[in-house]
Protein backbone atom coordinates (compact mmCIF):
# COMPACT_ATOMS: atom_id res chain seq x y z
CA UNK A 1 0.00 0.00 0.00
CA UNK A 2 1.19 3.44 -0.78
CA UNK A 3 -0.20 7.20 -1.51
CA UNK A 4 1.37 6.75 -4.99
CA UNK A 5 -1.71 4.12 -5.29
CA UNK A 6 -4.49 5.75 -3.49
CA UNK A 7 -4.24 2.55 -1.34
CA UNK A 8 -3.27 2.86 3.04
CA UNK A 9 -3.96 0.50 5.92
CA UNK A 10 -6.47 2.22 7.69
CA UNK A 11 -3.86 3.31 10.43
CA UNK A 12 -2.23 5.27 8.07
CA UNK A 13 -4.81 7.02 7.18
CA UNK A 14 -5.49 8.27 10.18
CA UNK A 15 -2.27 9.57 10.74
CA UNK A 16 -2.33 11.56 7.57
CA UNK A 17 -5.09 13.03 8.52
CA UNK A 18 -4.39 14.05 11.80
CA UNK A 19 -1.21 15.29 10.11
CA UNK A 20 -3.12 17.70 7.37
CA UNK A 21 -5.69 18.73 9.76
CA UNK A 22 -4.24 22.00 10.77
CA UNK A 23 -5.02 23.03 6.52
CA UNK A 24 -7.59 20.97 5.84
CA UNK A 25 -10.39 23.22 5.52
CA UNK A 26 -8.26 25.55 3.75
CA UNK A 27 -7.14 23.42 0.97
CA UNK A 28 -10.40 21.88 0.51
CA UNK A 29 -11.53 25.62 -0.25
CA UNK A 30 -8.36 25.92 -2.64
CA UNK A 31 -9.04 23.01 -4.47
CA UNK A 32 -12.77 23.40 -4.76
CA UNK A 33 -12.10 27.12 -5.51
CA UNK A 34 -14.56 27.68 -2.53
CA UNK A 35 -17.64 25.46 -3.97
CA UNK A 36 -17.27 22.87 -1.11
CA UNK A 37 -19.82 24.13 0.94
CA UNK A 38 -22.32 24.87 -1.57
CA UNK A 39 -21.88 21.49 -2.24
CA UNK A 40 -22.46 20.59 0.86
CA UNK A 41 -25.40 22.43 1.69
CA UNK A 42 -26.82 20.43 -1.33
CA UNK A 43 -25.88 17.13 0.05
CA UNK A 44 -27.63 17.74 3.32
CA UNK A 45 -30.68 18.95 1.98
CA UNK A 46 -31.24 16.27 -0.72
CA UNK A 47 -31.04 13.70 3.06
CA UNK A 48 -32.02 15.46 5.65
CA UNK A 49 -35.50 16.50 6.87
CA UNK A 50 -36.06 18.87 10.17
CA UNK A 51 -36.41 16.66 13.37
CA UNK A 52 -34.21 13.46 11.22
CA UNK A 53 -31.17 11.96 13.00
CA UNK A 54 -28.76 12.02 11.23
CA UNK A 55 -25.31 10.46 11.12
CA UNK A 56 -22.50 12.28 9.18
CA UNK A 57 -19.77 9.22 8.98
CA UNK A 58 -16.00 9.90 8.24
CA UNK A 59 -17.24 13.68 8.93
CA UNK A 60 -13.33 14.61 9.47
CA UNK A 61 -13.57 18.86 10.43
CA UNK A 62 -17.08 19.01 10.78
CA UNK A 63 -18.74 21.04 7.71
CA UNK A 64 -21.24 18.25 6.05
CA UNK A 65 -22.33 18.27 9.99
CA UNK A 66 -23.36 21.55 10.07
CA UNK A 67 -24.43 21.69 7.27
CA UNK A 68 -27.07 19.02 7.87
CA UNK A 69 -27.91 20.60 11.54
CA UNK A 70 -28.79 23.92 9.56
CA UNK A 71 -31.10 21.69 7.74
CA UNK A 72 -32.95 20.88 10.85
CA UNK A 73 -30.93 17.94 11.85
CA UNK A 74 -30.12 16.23 15.22
CA UNK A 75 -26.57 15.14 14.14
CA UNK A 76 -24.10 13.49 15.00
CA UNK A 77 -20.70 13.24 13.65
CA UNK A 78 -18.23 10.30 13.00
CA UNK A 79 -14.64 10.18 12.16
CA UNK A 80 -11.25 8.24 13.31
CA UNK A 81 -9.20 11.21 13.16
CA UNK A 82 -8.63 12.79 16.69
CA UNK A 83 -6.75 15.92 15.26
CA UNK A 84 -9.83 16.39 12.65
CA UNK A 85 -12.62 16.32 15.36
CA UNK A 86 -10.74 18.41 17.55
CA UNK A 87 -11.65 21.39 14.84
CA UNK A 88 -15.04 19.62 14.63
CA UNK A 89 -16.29 20.46 17.64
CA UNK A 90 -14.93 23.92 17.45
CA UNK A 91 -17.68 24.72 15.06
CA UNK A 92 -20.64 23.10 17.29
CA UNK A 93 -21.33 22.03 20.62
CA UNK A 94 -24.73 21.20 19.48
CA UNK A 95 -23.50 18.22 17.30
CA UNK A 96 -22.48 15.05 19.49
CA UNK A 97 -18.72 14.02 17.91
CA UNK A 98 -17.73 10.67 18.29
CA UNK A 99 -14.87 9.02 17.38
CA UNK A 100 -15.18 5.82 15.82
CA UNK A 101 -15.06 3.19 12.38
CA UNK A 102 -16.99 3.69 9.92
CA UNK A 103 -16.61 -0.07 9.18
CA UNK A 104 -17.67 -0.96 12.61
CA UNK A 105 -20.47 1.49 13.60
CA UNK A 106 -20.94 2.25 17.31
CA UNK A 107 -24.54 2.42 17.05
CA UNK A 108 -27.56 0.12 17.13
CA UNK A 109 -29.44 -1.18 13.59
CA UNK A 110 -31.81 1.41 12.82
CA UNK A 111 -31.04 4.34 14.80
CA UNK A 112 -30.41 7.12 12.37
CA UNK A 113 -33.36 8.80 9.86
CA UNK A 114 -30.44 10.21 7.38
CA UNK A 115 -26.72 9.80 6.90
CA UNK A 116 -24.02 11.26 5.07
CA UNK A 117 -20.57 11.14 3.81
CA UNK A 118 -18.82 13.89 2.83
CA UNK A 119 -15.49 13.52 0.67
CA UNK A 120 -14.84 10.44 2.97
CA UNK A 121 -16.03 7.11 1.27
CA UNK A 122 -13.18 7.14 -1.02
CA UNK A 123 -10.66 6.01 1.88
CA UNK A 124 -12.86 3.59 3.52
CA UNK A 125 -10.27 0.57 3.42
CA UNK A 126 -13.36 -1.61 2.72
CA UNK A 127 -16.25 0.31 0.34
CA UNK A 128 -18.47 -2.48 0.35
CA UNK A 129 -18.58 -3.15 4.77
CA UNK A 130 -18.86 0.76 4.88
CA UNK A 131 -21.96 0.85 2.71
CA UNK A 132 -23.69 -2.15 4.75
CA UNK A 133 -23.14 -0.52 7.87
CA UNK A 134 -24.40 2.87 6.44
CA UNK A 135 -27.48 0.35 5.44
CA UNK A 136 -27.57 -1.35 9.16
CA UNK A 137 -28.03 2.09 11.36
CA UNK A 138 -30.43 4.26 8.74
CA UNK A 139 -34.16 2.73 9.54
CA UNK A 140 -36.44 1.72 6.61
CA UNK A 141 -36.66 4.41 4.04
CA UNK A 142 -33.88 6.39 5.88
CA UNK A 143 -32.30 8.78 3.26
CA UNK A 144 -28.91 8.35 2.42
CA UNK A 145 -26.35 10.70 0.64
CA UNK A 146 -22.48 10.45 -0.74
CA UNK A 147 -20.59 13.54 -1.75
CA UNK A 148 -17.45 12.26 -3.54
CA UNK A 149 -14.81 13.51 -6.11
CA UNK A 150 -15.35 11.30 -9.22
CA UNK A 151 -13.24 11.53 -12.71
CA UNK A 152 -15.11 13.95 -15.71
CA UNK A 153 -15.63 13.31 -18.96
CA UNK A 154 -15.52 15.03 -21.82
CA UNK A 155 -13.89 18.67 -22.32
CA UNK A 156 -13.24 18.61 -18.50
CA UNK A 157 -10.96 16.37 -18.41
CA UNK A 158 -7.78 17.61 -19.65
CA UNK A 159 -8.21 20.41 -16.97
CA UNK A 160 -9.18 18.21 -14.22
CA UNK A 161 -6.01 15.75 -14.84
CA UNK A 162 -3.75 18.97 -14.87
CA UNK A 163 -4.96 20.25 -11.48
CA UNK A 164 -5.63 17.30 -9.29
CA UNK A 165 -2.61 15.17 -10.52
CA UNK A 166 -0.41 17.84 -10.91
CA UNK A 167 -1.08 21.19 -9.29
CA UNK A 168 -2.35 19.44 -5.94
CA UNK A 169 0.58 17.15 -5.31
CA UNK A 170 2.69 20.52 -6.11
CA UNK A 171 1.07 22.40 -3.39
CA UNK A 172 0.82 19.60 -0.99
CA UNK A 173 4.35 19.54 -0.78
CA UNK A 174 4.93 22.90 1.03
CA UNK A 175 1.69 21.79 3.71
CA UNK A 176 2.34 19.83 6.53
CA UNK A 177 1.24 16.24 5.51
CA UNK A 178 2.16 16.75 1.73
CA UNK A 179 1.99 13.13 0.81
CA UNK A 180 -1.71 13.17 1.21
CA UNK A 181 -2.06 15.56 -1.78
CA UNK A 182 -0.05 12.83 -3.41
CA UNK A 183 -2.76 10.24 -2.23
CA UNK A 184 -6.00 12.19 -3.25
CA UNK A 185 -5.89 11.99 -6.68
CA UNK A 186 -4.69 8.44 -6.68
CA UNK A 187 -7.67 7.64 -4.09
CA UNK A 188 -10.26 8.94 -7.06
CA UNK A 189 -8.31 7.07 -9.79
CA UNK A 190 -9.02 3.78 -7.88
CA UNK A 191 -12.64 4.84 -6.81
CA UNK A 192 -15.36 3.72 -8.47
CA UNK A 193 -17.27 6.37 -11.21
CA UNK A 194 -21.10 7.31 -10.87
CA UNK A 195 -22.43 4.06 -12.16
CA UNK A 196 -20.28 1.56 -10.74
CA UNK A 197 -20.65 3.25 -7.10
CA UNK A 198 -24.78 3.31 -7.75
CA UNK A 199 -23.99 -0.15 -8.44
CA UNK A 200 -22.56 -0.69 -4.87
CA UNK A 201 -25.26 1.14 -3.18
CA UNK A 202 -28.05 -1.30 -4.49
CA UNK A 203 -25.86 -3.90 -3.70
CA UNK A 204 -26.11 -2.86 -0.08
CA UNK A 205 -29.59 -2.54 0.16
CA UNK A 206 -30.28 1.18 -1.27
CA UNK A 207 -33.50 1.46 -3.68
CA UNK A 208 -33.88 4.69 -5.38
CA UNK A 209 -30.23 5.09 -6.08
CA UNK A 210 -29.56 8.39 -8.39
CA UNK A 211 -26.35 10.75 -8.77
CA UNK A 212 -26.09 14.46 -9.54
CA UNK A 213 -22.84 15.50 -11.04
CA UNK A 214 -21.67 19.49 -9.86
CA UNK A 215 -18.78 21.43 -11.69
CA UNK A 216 -19.09 19.54 -15.04
CA UNK A 217 -18.52 15.90 -13.36
CA UNK A 218 -15.92 16.51 -11.06
CA UNK A 219 -17.95 15.52 -8.30
CA UNK A 220 -21.38 13.74 -7.53
CA UNK A 221 -23.90 12.87 -5.34
CA UNK A 222 -25.52 9.89 -4.39
CA UNK A 223 -28.57 9.40 -2.75
CA UNK A 224 -30.22 6.19 -2.01
CA UNK A 225 -32.81 4.91 0.66
CA UNK A 226 -32.68 2.13 2.66
CA UNK A 227 -35.06 -0.21 1.86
Amino acid sequence: MSVETGRLAPDAVRTMFDRISPVYDAMNRTMTLGLDQRWRRATAEAAVRPGDRVLDACCGTGDLAVAAKAAGGRVTGLDFSGRMLERARRKSSEIEWVQGDALALPFGDASFDAATVGFGARNLDDLERGLAELRRVLRPGGRLAILEITRPRGLLAPFYRLWFDRLVPLLGRVLPGGSAYTYLPASVRRFPGPEELAELLRSAGFENVRWRLFAGGIVAMHTGEGA
